[in-house]
């Protein structure tokens, strides 16, 4: 099965990441779809017996992580307003609604939720003046590291993002799109300590399994 349909609990990885936006208020979704998109269609098909609305985002070769705004904008369906956008394997317990009015008062272009981790060297660590991020560090040393906090995956994007898209067919957001906005001064983080797990190992698996508690409880 794709990684997107393993079950968490009593339902699919999914269906707890899109709850999370959910919570807030978000009912329309996209979901980008490659390996075994078939059955992510049969599964969830237009979202009425979730409570969502929809839509597929189908990358026949993949496009990098950046592959569903690539779609939307040769597609001519760029958003006109600001959007959420996450990596389907992570789980996060962030206040997302105070997420968004940092990011509208920052007048962002992306706005990253930032966990603390405290191990930085597997990962990219955010360096931060305030809340504004001027570059990730890639694994560094634990005294290199000039904070301990990573990308968790979470971010809020406004439309002005489709004019940084490179124009080439494999785009990630992490090396080709998030450097520029930061060199823009326009890429800013959104600390939060609260519950965050992705899926990347059988390990971390079962963690998410027997501990994921659920979105923010407003």
């Amino acid at each position: 099965m794709p990684k997107a349909l393993i079950p968490v609990q009593d339902r699919t990885l999914t269906e707890h990441a899109m709850d999370i936006f959910k919570n807030i208020g978000v009912t329309d979704f996209y979901l980008s779809t490659s390996y075994m998109g078939d059955k992510m269609r049969a599964h969830f098909g237009a979202g009425d017996k979730f409570g969502y609305k929809i839509e597929y985002l189908h990358e026949e070769e993949p496009l990098g992580t950046a592959g569903p705004l690539i779609i939307l904008k040769k597609e001519n369906r760029i958003p006109d307003q600001h959007f959420f956008m996450c990596n389907g394997d992570n789980l996060f317990a962030a206040d997302f609604k105070i997420m968004v009015e940092e990011h509208q008062k920052n007048n962002a272009v992306v706005t990253i939720a930032l966990v603390e981790v405290e191990d930085p060297t597997p990962v990219g660590i955010a360096r931060l003046e305030g809340d504004r991020i001027s570059e990730f560090v890639e694994k560094p040393t634990r005294e290199q590291a000039p904070s301990r906090y990573a990308n968790s995956g979470y971010y809020i994007i406004s439309p002005e993002i489709f004019s940084y898209l490179p124009e080439k067919d494999f785009v990630m957001m992490e090396h080709d799109v998030f450097p520029v906005i930061a060199r823009a001064g326009k890429l800013y983080g959104f600390k939060s300590n609260a519950q965050w797990f992705d899926t990347g190992t059988p390990e971390r698996y079962e963690r998410v399994r027997n501990e994921w508690a659920g979105p923010f409880k407003y």
